[in-house]
């Protein structure tokens, strides 16, 4: 298990040096400026012995006294020893200038860097969303998405942040100490050998603990997140079924398993810290027990057992931080892992190699049959129908028959037919190119989305080339959306908020419509379009469109019965089967499930 950890922690650490590479020259600053600090810190230690045996009087076991007949003050030992106090506040003063320099630079570069790390891998992670499946979208919780941007790439960043600060700059000052214990005195330093391998022990099990627990943080994190946006999102429901007390429940029990992941992390972290400090500090008694030893009293000096003893007490504070920067690094590495398996998962496929710049509309189904990822019943069944271009084709039948499902395979938001093949203008969309076909539908769905910007850069919204105002506002016309828009102080420039909040229902389909006429693609699907819109809302805007669909080849999916009388072809679908087919007057002869749901809407 442990090998498998170590090798996962080498995995994830190698390709996260990749986004490291670019920033190699920082990099290489950064480090110079934490090596540099951790040796200051050394250095200082090292010249303890010549400030105190040459400072104060020479070596104790060279001490001259009066039965020896040596005259005590001669002039050479005083000035000796004068000469290495008077340059000691210099050198202090000289190595912790050289140390804030040093610190000074390794924050700076190791602050850049985080930031540049955080802003890339997010960037490429939600860039990443936007290839991914329908299908994935599908099964996944939308806070747990949110909070693979936003927390998990956070902990990343902090995890190259200070706990590479910690790491290489106490690294080196643990060396750099241990070097100078052995070099004075190596017998009173052998007691590291015995206490480094338990405390490097105890670091590698707490890692584990660590990692396991940082991965559960993360997913409790998702949860809050995810309650979050939900009570947000429905917020109008919430007060107006009076369930704040639920949502506030909801939310307590993700809250809870949050603080109670992050209370574990922290038992680990705070037994682990002081067990390795009782660890030091056996290492500490025991040379201080070694120093009263007559047998090491004749080789130790006043300044070679107060450098040991100095280095040794300055072991312990990097020691704790490694231990307490343990924590930061294994929740980086568990969020490098999670962020990484997100960025493993295949975009959606694009073998299709056909382009067009624009096609006639000429759209076939030709027994298609298709079934959702993980379920085993058909969502369709032998379908077949064909659209030439300019006609209008009308999908009806009761909620789950399966019509948006056959707009949703148009587009190709889900792929992997049963049986049968889809065909635009004679060619399988399987062999365009994903950007090529959507390019060539417009779709107005009955879930409408809009972007928290002005009016006129929704109706815009990814519209190839640049849309003149002029453009903008006769699509907005002829979507009769200008009725309400001149009624607004700033026009085309008002903004309307997060999902056009700031509009009401039919106001959003209108602006959703005028996109879609932006748009001007051959081939049009209307899902549901009207379903928001008042009676007399939906009469204003039938003839928009009616002109929307001339000369391009309509998918229209209704309820109301009355935006399809005029279609050329309307399919009744029942259960993934289409069960009637034909205009409206004779489908009204037949007297089936067209017929019946006629009466039912207009009661004749």
């Amino acid at each position: 298990m442990t090998t498998s950890s170590n090798q996962e922690v080498w995995t994830v650490f190698k390709r996260l040096m990749v986004y490291i590479k670019p920033l190699k020259g920082v990099f290489f600053l950064a480090v110079v400026g934490l090596v540099l600090y951790g040796l200051v810190d050394m250095t200082f230690i090292a010249i303890i012995k010549p400030f105190i045996d040459g400072g104060f009087g020479g070596q104790a076991s060279q001490i001259p006294s009066a039965a020896s007949g040596i005259d005590l003050g001669t002039s050479d030992g005083f000035n000796s020893s004068s000469n290495v106090l008077t340059m000691a506040p210099f050198v202090v003063i000289g190595l912790f200038t050289l140390r804030g320099l040093a610190n000074f630079l390794s924050t700076y570069c190791v602050s850049y860097m985080s930031a540049r790390l955080i802003m890339d891998m997010r960037q490429q992670v939600f860039d990443h969303y936007l290839t991914l499946p329908v299908s994935y979208m599908d099964r996944e919780n939308t806070g747990s998405l949110i909070s693979r941007v936003t927390y998990d790439t956070e902990q990343i960043a902090r995890a190259t942040g200070s706990a590479l600060i910690s790491i290489v700059r106490d690294s080196i000052t643990v060396i750099g100490m241990l070097v100078v214990m052995f070099y004075y005195s190596w017998k009173l330093s052998l007691c590291i050998l015995i206490i480094g391998p338990i405390i490097g022990l105890i670091i590698t099990v707490v890692s584990r603990r660590f990692r396991k627990i940082s991965k559960r943080i993360q997913t409790a994190m998702g949860g809050v997140t995810t309650a979050t946006e939900q009570m947000i999102t429905g917020h109008k429901n919430v007060l107006s079924f009076g369930g704040q007390k639920t949502e506030s429940q909801r939310f307590g029990v993700v809250n809870e398993q949050n603080r109670y992941q992050t209370m574990k992390l922290a038992m680990a972290q705070s037994v682990s810290q002081p067990l390795v400090m009782v660890i030091g500090s056996f290492a500490l008694a025991f040379v201080l027990y070694a120093a009263s030893l007559e047998s090491l009293q004749s080789e130790l000096t006043a300044g070679t057992f107060a450098t040991i003893l100095g280095a040794m007490l300055a072991l312990l504070n990097p020691i704790k931080s490694l231990t307490r920067v343990n924590a930061e690094f294994q929740r980086g590495i568990a969020a490098c892992t999670t962020v990484f398996e997100l960025l493993d998962i295949e975009p959606e496929t694009d073998n299709g190699t056909h382009t067009v710049d624009r096609v006639k509309g000429e759209l076939s189904f030709n027994n298609v049959s298709f079934s959702y990822p993980g379920q085993e019943g058909l969502a369709l069944d032998k379908i077949d129908f064909s659209v030439k271009q300019g006609q209008t084709i009308a999908l009806v039948g009761r909620s789950g028959s399966g019509k948006s499902t056959i707009a949703s395979l148009i587009t190709r938001f889900y792929t992997g037919l049963s049986e049968g093949e889809i065909q635009l203008d004679g060619i399988n969309i399987n062999d365009y190119t994903i950007k090529c076909l959507r390019s060539q539908v417009a779709l107005v769905s009955q879930q409408v989305t809009l972007f928290n910007d002005s009016i006129a850069n929704n109706i815009a919204y990814a519209y190839s080339g640049e849309a003149t105002p002029e453009q903008i506002m006769e699509a907005a016309r002829s979507a009769h959306a200008m009725e309400f828009i001149d009624q607004l102080p700033e026009g085309m420039d008002t903004q309307i908020g997060e999902n056009g909040v700031m509009l009401s229902g039919g106001q959003r389909q209108r602006i959703a419509i005028a996109r879609a006429i932006l748009r001007n693609s051959p081939v049009l699907i209307l899902d549901e379009a009207t379903s928001a819109l008042d009676t007399e809302s939906e009469k204003a805007i039938q003839q928009g469109l009616d002109n929307l669909r001339l000369n391009r080849t309509s998918i229209v999916i209704a309820h109301r019965l009355s935006t399809i009388e005029s279609a050329d072809m309307i399919l009744v679908i029942d259960q993934g089967k289409v069960v009637e087919r034909g205009n409206h007057a004779s489908l009204l002869e037949q007297g089936g499930v067209y017929s019946n749901l006629y009466q039912m809407q207009f009661g004749s």
